[in-house]
């Protein structure tokens, strides 16, 4: 008898902007938005989806196990309407507790959370990707120690998650550094973030590296050029890492676009 075969996940890695931003019409997202939607229309409609945001860090590896997760509005400073934004998913219990599993698995120390809600890593995405809001989703945090390895062994514990026709969204940004966005660009700024792009690109893309060797990019990351001024903390780079260690293949495809007038990149693995 034949092993029914379950379909393996397709893996995005988004860059999702400035807080409520990309929902609000502003101009210097207008590329995103339109990436994100070039990016909907590739992908099969999943039956649930798994988000690791950049906005969520704890001391252990931590999901989102409510039926109805309420939305955080975790932003400052923003127009009003921002705070009044809606996106009423359901939860996944069920998920949750099977990404629990997998990284039990794995030996990887993890807690459900039953009253958290989804932050804007997950609900500002989502809402451009499937805004109808009637796909399942389940949210995993960061570990605050914000370790490379460890993150890159959480991605592949979930390799192990048998849900069929799941996504997976790692949600962060490929550039982050505030203060670059509010201070002129100068030749340096420019040359640092292009550096870095390029280098980001080619370790999630080049069919030339083994993957011992692209791990080793990614455990290594912050001895790239541009690495430092690109991301001063890493947690906006640590949910490629979970994304890398599931897919453990060059990616599919690379979306390069500008952000904020930076440079930044999305990627997808189908598998």
């Amino acid at each position: 008898m034949m092993q029914e075969v379950v379909p393996r996940a397709e893996i995005l890695f988004v860059s999702h902007g400035g807080g409520p931003l990309p929902l609000l019409g502003d101009p210097g997202h207008r590329e995103m938005v339109a990436c994100l939607q070039k990016i909907a229309a590739r992908l099969h409609k999943p039956s649930a989806v798994l988000v690791v945001s950049a906005h969520w860090e704890e001391r252990v590896a931590t999901v989102t196990s409510a039926h109805q997760p309420q939305l955080i509005h975790d932003y400052y400073g923003f127009p009003e309407e921002s705070y009044h934004i809606q996106y009423p998913a359901p939860g996944d219990p069920s998920l949750a507790q099977q990404v629990g599993n997998a990284l039990a698995s794995a030996g990887i120390e993890n807690a459900m959370d039953a009253s958290r809600g989804f932050d804007h890593g997950l609900f500002v995405p989502m809402k451009i990707l499937f805004p109808q809001a009637d796909i399942p989703c389940v949210q995993l945090s960061l570990k605050h120690n914000l370790s490379a390895r460890e993150h890159l062994a959480i991605g592949g514990a979930l390799a192990g998650l048998a849900c069929e026709d799941l996504l997976v969204i790692g949600s962060g940004f490929s550039f982050h550094n505030m203060r670059a966005f509010f201070a002129p660009e100068t030749a340096e700024s420019l040359q640092l973030n292009a550096a870095f792009e390029e280098w980001l690109q080619e370790t999630c893309s080049s069919e030339a590296l083994t993957e011992a060797e692209r791990t080793q990019r990614f455990v290594h990351w912050a001895e790239a050029p541009g690495a430092r001024f690109c991301h001063p903390r890493e947690e906006h780079l640590l949910p490629l890492h979970v994304c890398y260690g599931m897919a453990k293949a060059p990616c599919s495809e690379i979306f390069s676009l500008n952000i904020l007038g930076k440079r930044a990149s999305m990627y997808l693995w189908r598998q």
